[in-house]
């Protein structure tokens, strides 16, 4: 048992009680540690720490990492192997070129951000550009997956931003092993950090830190957006992702029994990763018709496939509400089944672990996630996004199997649709660090250009 200290807020006990006042001090702490502490390092060097970080999160026997392994499972509810696979996924995408990567996408040049520099186009004009991040950036994490905050943790990092992350209740776990991993190696970095606990809406402790950020950031649903936005000061920046859905698409010539096997495993993955909980995860795989393998097929191998997952990385427990729902579920496409014959269900014995429902009608049918996803057929691409209109503008992410010809004029229509994002099947909750996420720029958001006009 790693025995941590009280860096943070969340470390109190939860006996302990939060101000308003306590939380104005924090994030003024946070203000003067940035300016003594992060300022001193130039980009480059927090990059490489981020980055060799990231690579001890990948190790076996880094501390922190068998930590969470061991305690996370009845902190979380996800399974140890489970939490192994999503830390390799997340920490993965975390090396120095990938951070390079994204800083030359967002700012042209890293160390723009440290003082002015100039590309060509900019050398052309006779003119320099410099660019900050916010001098405090407070995080409304959500509940659901770590990945989102562990993510916004590392972009404030690389801008040079303070940040105070408020944790949704039961969510704190992993964001916090994470904020102790970074101070134990860095404690310059780790104390410009700061994590707290407290339920949504309690405006006693969020217009303090409301008060004090130069930009929000918030994930979550729609209702909890629109309610900070609502309070948020005029002087502040507010960049919020909502309700998102994503699903699965597969034209008829990858439908060969070889190839539709291989599909349904890497289906499969898509569902199990972090237990089908992200805004990326997939409700459903759309299938064309007409091809060799039909829809059903492809269910009942995905239902295959959905064991094979099960045995390699269980899904873990569940709340009693969580599993009542899935139950509550599948008694009524047990009695579709039996008396309308619209409707086929493969699911797991004696749990609520994994379930494939196979439904004629096409229309978008929102999953109740952990491991429960449908599987439909329609005739081609227009139709798919006939039956899907009502979920128009709230699709992340697409996971389309097609064949190369086909895919341009595909992808094509989806953007002119609305999808921000398709991935190949099998990569739905693994994106790259240079994703756009809901297709605005990682970065840009919050950053401020200075321009030098010499």
């Amino acid at each position: 048992m790693m025995d941590l200290p009280q860096y943070f807020l969340a470390d109190l006990p939860s006996e302990a009680r939060l101000s308003g006042e306590l939380v104005q001090q924090a994030c003024q702490q946070l203000k003067r540690n940035r300016v003594r502490y992060r300022q001193e390092m130039s980009t480059l060097q927090v990059l490489r720490a981020i980055a060799v970080l990231a690579e001890n999160w990948r190790d076996d026997a880094y501390p922190f990492r068998r930590y969470v392994l061991d305690g996370g499972p009845q902190a979380t509810g996800f399974s140890k192997s489970t939490l192994a696979r999503g830390l390799d996924q997340f920490f993965g995408s975390i090396t120095e070129d990938s951070l390079h990567l994204l800083l030359a996408q967002e700012v042209g040049d890293p160390r723009r951000l440290d003082a002015p520099m100039a590309l060509a186009e900019e050398r052309a004009e006779n003119r320099m550009a410099m660019v900050r991040g916010p001098e405090l950036l407070a995080h409304f994490a959500p509940g659901n997956l770590p990945c989102p905050t562990w993510l916004g943790m590392i972009h404030g990092l690389l801008i040079g931003s303070a940040q105070f992350i408020k944790c949704a209740q039961g969510a704190a776990f992993l964001p916090r092993m994470f904020a102790h991993s970074l101070y134990a190696a860095h404690p310059k970095l780790g104390a410009c950090l700061e994590l707290a606990v407290w339920p949504g809406g309690r405006e006693d402790l969020e217009s303090p830190l409301l008060a004090e950020a130069d930009c929000v950031m918030a994930t979550g649903s729609d209702k909890t957006l629109a309610a900070i936005r609502h309070r948020m000061p005029a002087h502040a920046r507010f960049v919020g992702h909502g309700h998102r859905v994503s699903f699965g698409y597969i034209t008829k010539d990858r439908m060969s029994r070889a190839m539709a096997r291989e599909l349904a495993r890497l289906a499969a993955q898509d569902v199990a990763a972090w237990n089908q909980l992200g805004c990326l995860s997939p409700h459903a795989f759309y299938v064309e018709s007409d091809g060799l393998v039909s829809a059903e097929d492809f269910a009942a191998m995905l239902a295959v496939e959905m064991e094979a997952q099960e045995k390699i990385a269980p899904r873990g427990e569940l709340p009693a509400s969580a599993a009542a729902d899935i139950a509550h579920r599948r008694a009524f496409y047990e009695v579709r089944e039996a008396h309308t014959g619209d409707v086929r269900l493969w699911r797991s014995i004696d749990s609520t672990a994994w379930t494939v429902v196979l439904q004629r009608d096409p229309q978008f049918t929102p999953s109740c996630l952990h491991r429960f996803v449908y599987v439909k057929e329609v005739e081609n691409l227009d139709q798919l996004l006939r039956t899907v209109e009502r979920v128009r503008g709230q699709v992340s992410t697409i996971a389309l199997a097609a064949a190369k010809t086909d895919a341009v004029e595909m992808i094509q229509k989806l953007a002119r649709w609305g999808v921000t994002r398709v991935c190949p099947i099998g990569q739905m909750q693994d994106p790259p660090l240079t994703w756009r996420h809901d297709g605005r720029p990682a970065l840009a958001d919050l950053l401020t250009w200075t321009d030098w006009e010499l």
